[in-house]
């Protein structure tokens, strides 16, 4: 039996990295309710979180677009959401699995991944 994840709010540069997210895809923060506590996904390693969806009802990816981390390791990251549009996770793959270093701002995103 697993344990379940602790949650913790959700922090302000996340919130700042979905509405930017959003808004490339002319969509408004206002409009994708997102829970005030969130679960870390590999206990915050790369940054993954929750947003409250519903897991199971998985319906793709909203956007992709690339960080390079202060190693200049490529971070691919993905806004996915579910079957109701409730937005699902905002998921971080560095591709070679190490500690996310410096989370992202909005001006160093690169699109078209």
């Amino acid at each position: 039996m697993s344990t379940p994840r602790e949650k913790r709010p959700i922090r302000a540069n996340e919130l700042e990295l979905i509405g930017f997210l959003l808004l490339k895809l002319d969509r408004d923060l206002a409009d994708h309710p997102i829970d005030d506590l969130v679960d870390e996904y590999e206990g915050g390693k790369m940054g993954s979180i929750s947003l409250g969806g519903n897991p199971d009802a998985y319906a793709g990816d909203l956007i992709r677009v690339e960080y390079i981390d202060s190693d200049q390791t490529p971070v691919v990251i993905t806004l996915t959401h579910d079957e109701t549009g409730r937005l699902l996770d905002l998921d971080f793959w560095k591709v070679d699995f190490s500690k996310l270093l410096e989370y992202p701002t909005p001006d160093k995103l690169i699109f078209g991944v």
